[in-house]
């Protein structure tokens, strides 16, 4: 599979156009080596994005709850994904952009991603839509900017954000200490779906003031998130900023199995269609109308302290 990459005198960035344009590789420069900030991909290079360092969602964000949802009084069923790690059957998760190839254009600044999905005859999705995403590097931030458009004749609910894991630890530091602030948070049942509307945040969930998240599972999604998140590695001088445009008003955060840390921007709650049908209100969701389109920006920043 032929990769892509931007690279800086702070940052490298690889991607990989056949799957999802997603990211393989996102490195740091600290003078004499190159060290991971987002977990690196084992090669030879999956033909799945799950074990990517990050992926695209859309044109939605996480769960569906048994691969149904009613929009404007009527039902809409999806196939539903296979299980897969803390994925139950019968559901639908993350959206049906990154396992599927991208065309990508390379400039000396930027990788711009294009996905069409009426390109593919068995996309997963009752409304034809394209996808643009664009990668660039500014000094020791990363820029990935979002464009998703209704190119149905209809309207049709959306959403989108992106999947990131990041180290948990850099060369000579601790376990990293993450900080954010929300509003609230969804309460799940056993298959990690809410049932209801945000409640406030427990004393657990609190990372309003920075602390690791240590031996604690978490998988866990925020709403009304004030669009940044700081996660700091102690011993090595070194900080990340995640700061995000207000559209993605949700933010996930997943301690993965293999020891790293997912912080996920996103613009809709897990189920938020479901959920939109029930009559809660603040769900993230977006009813785009024929032409429209959904557009935000993330920034990651690394940055000495």
């Amino acid at each position: 599979m032929p990769t892509v990459s931007l690279e800086n005198t702070h940052l490298r960035l690889e991607i990989n156009p056949e799957v999802g344009a997603s990211p393989l590789a996102f490195e740091a420069n600290l003078g004499r080596s190159w060290v991971p900030i987002m977990r690196p991909t084992l090669r030879p290079l999956p033909e799945k994005s799950s074990p990517y360092s990050s992926y695209t969602l859309a044109p939605y964000s996480n769960r569906i709850r048994q691969a149904k949802f009613v929009f404007e009084g009527q039902e809409y069923s999806l196939q539903p994904h296979k299980p897969e790690g803390n994925v139950v059957a019968g559901i639908t998760i993350h959206g049906d952009v990154r396992n599927r190839p991208w065309r990508v254009e390379k400039t000396d600044e930027r990788l711009i991603g294009y996905f069409d999905s009426r390109d593919f005859a068995d996309i997963n999705w009752p409304w034809p839509f394209k996808m643009r995403q664009i990668y660039r590097l500014e000094g020791a931030a990363l820029l990935m900017g979002l464009e998703l458009t209704n190119t149905s004749d209809n309207e049709m609910p959306a959403g989108f954000g992106i999947h990131p894991y990041f180290m948990r630890t850099l060369p000579g530091s601790s376990d990293g200490m993450l900080q954010f602030a929300a509003k609230g948070y969804y309460l799940p049942d056993e298959t990690l779906i809410p049932t209801e509307g945000m409640k406030p945040i427990p004393a657990e969930l609190d990372f309003s003031r920075p602390r690791s998240p240590g031996s604690q599972h978490i998988d866990t999604v925020f709403g009304g998130w004030e669009g940044k998140a700081t996660l700091s590695w102690p011993g090595s001088n070194l900080q990340m900023i995640l700061e995000a445009d207000p559209v993605f008003s949700h933010f996930v955060v997943f301690t993965a199995p293999d020891g790293t840390l997912a912080l996920e921007p996103v613009s809709n709650a897990t189920d938020g269609f479901n959920l939109m049908a029930k009559g809660i209100r603040g769900t993230g969701v977006r009813i785009l109308e024929p032409g429209g389109s959904l557009r935000g920006t993330i920034r990651i920043a690394i940055e000495s302290v």
